[in-house]
Formats: structure tokens, C-alpha cells, sequence
């Protein structure tokens, strides 16, 4: 006669001189299978070609050198280039990209368009360039509308509504903030390299050192910083408490690993 088979089979002993094996922990990529997205897909290229419209506007109405050295363009460009990487995967159903560029793109044009809509483009503030920007129109007004609303909001929708969470590391948000540095050091240098009088000598007026000089450019990075950091640390803190996107649909992740007729992994 057969005994019967305990259900709770104990460890076997360590074999003297092998190792024991350390606990395997199964990524999540392992075992949610990507999804063919048309829609996300269909967004996304539409926000990269906006993006990449209001760029050519502007470097058919401007100086190339000049128009790329804005962090605004600059910024376009990266969301042009991540959502139509973006929209090529969901289309093929591959894996996102990584959350740490996604993320960042993220903030990159968020500070271009609050920057703007705050600042650049309000009539009292003391950083204003309303007085470049209030009167245009045409082709101008509608690349201004594009780079600094347009592609704001809709990267912002692709986020909340498209994107599933990551959900993001606190570290990203120190890590982030090296491009706005490492930009902040190009535009004084630039501004530095060109003759006294030179037309837009410094890109942004927070940054001009004929107006504020040096030190009162360092308070105002220093402020514009910390906002700066205070906004990366909010988008890593919204991607831990926003819903999936997916699976609010009612969608729920295919597991590669066992049959749905075997249940989910033990």
C-alpha cells in the first residue's frame, strides 16, 4: 500500500559543500505579457509630430543654431523622439521603455510649459518676455502654442491616462535635475563667448548676467532648482498613487508563467 503524499513536503537538507541557492524573485516584465495598443499608439505619434512640427516652424523662421539652443526645443525634440519610440512599441506590443526616460521627458516639458505660462509669457513678472511674444502671429504664434501648451498638456495625458506605473525610484528626481544643470552651465557660457550687445545674448532673462549678474543669477537658479527638484519629487510621488491604466479598464495582465487554468503564481 501507497502512503499518502504530505501536502506540505519539507525542505530537503543542504548537500555539504554546494551552496544553497538564493530565492529567485521573477520580474514583473517576465510575467505581464505587452499588449498590442493601437490607441496609445495613435496618440503618441500624433503628440511626437506636433512636436516635431513646431520645431521646423521654428527653424524655418529662425536661425538652426539659435532655435536649438532653446531648452524649450530642446525639449520637444526629446519628446518628439521618446513618444514616437513609444507609439512604435505599444504598436508592436513591445515592453514601455525605461521609466527613468519616460519620467523625464515628462518633467522636461512640464518646466517648459509652467516655465512659460508662469513667467515668459506673463506681462508683470520680472522674467517676462511678453514684449518679444505679445504681438505674434501667424506661423510664430502657432509654433509658440504648439512647444509651450500643446505638447505640455498631451504628454500629461499620455502619462496619467496611457502609461502604466512604473512606479518610479525617488532617485530619478536628483537624476533628473543633471540636463537642467548641465543646460544652465551652456546658456552662461554661450552668453559668455558672444560680444556685449549681441541680440538674445543670454536665452532666458532668469539667466542674464548683464541684467542680474552672476549673483543674482545664482539666486535665481537656486530658487528655479528647488521648484525644479519639488516637481520631480510630485511626478515621482503621483506614479505611486496613481491607478493603472490598464487595468481600471478592467484588463488584467497575462501571466506567461502558469495556465489560467492553474491559477496565478504561488
Amino acid at each position: 500500500m501507497i502512503a499518502p503524499i504530505p501536502k506540505d513536503i519539507p525542505d530537503l537538507p543542504p548537500i555539504p559543500g554546494i551552496a544553497a541557492l538564493a530565492p529567485y524573485n521573477v520580474p514583473s516584465a517576465a510575467v505581464v505579457s505587452p499588449v498590442h495598443r493601437p490607441l496609445a499608439a495613435a496618440f503618441r505619434l500624433l503628440v511626437a509630430m506636433a512636436a516635431a512640427a513646431g520645431i521646423a516652424i521654428d527653424l524655418y523662421l529662425g536661425s538652426p543654431a539659435h532655435v536649438l539652443s532653446y531648452f524649450a526645443t530642446q525639449s520637444n525634440l526629446l519628446v518628439a523622439v521618446v513618444l514616437a519610440a513609444s507609439a512604435r512599441r505599444a504598436w508592436m506590443a513591445r515592453r514601455p521603455l525605461p521609466a527613468a526616460l519616460t519620467g523625464g521627458t515628462l518633467l522636461y516639458i512640464l518646466i517648459t510649459g509652467l516655465v512659460y505660462h508662469l513667467h515668459l509669457a506673463n506681462r508683470p513678472g520680472g522674467f517676462s518676455m511678453t514684449g518679444e511674444t505679445a504681438s505674434l502671429n501667424g506661423w510664430q504664434a502657432l509654433a509658440n502654442l504648439i512647444l509651450y501648451t500643446v505638447t505640455p498638456v498631451a504628454v500629461v495625458i499620455d502619462w496619467l491616462l496611457l502609461t502604466r506605473p512604473a512606479p518610479l525610484a525617488m532617485r530619478y528626481a536628483a537624476t533628473w535635475l543633471v540636463y537642467p544643470l548641465v543646460y544652465l552651465a551652456f546658456s552662461l557660457t554661450r552668453g559668455a563667448m558672444l560680444p556685449p550687445g549681441t541680440t538674445e545674448r543670454y536665452l532666458y532673462p532668469f539667466v542674464d548676467v548683464d541684467r542680474h549678474g552672476y549673483v543674482g543669477i545664482l539666486g535665481n537658479t537656486a530658487i528655479l532648482g528647488v521648484a525644479f527638484y519639488a516637481l520631480a519629487l510630485l511626478v515621482v510621488a503621483l506614479d505611486h498613487l496613481r491607478p493603472d491604466p490598464l487595468r481600471h479598464g478592467g484588463r488584467r495582465p497575462e501571466n506567461r508563467i502558469s495556465s489560467p487554468a492553474t491559477g496565478g503564481l504561488k
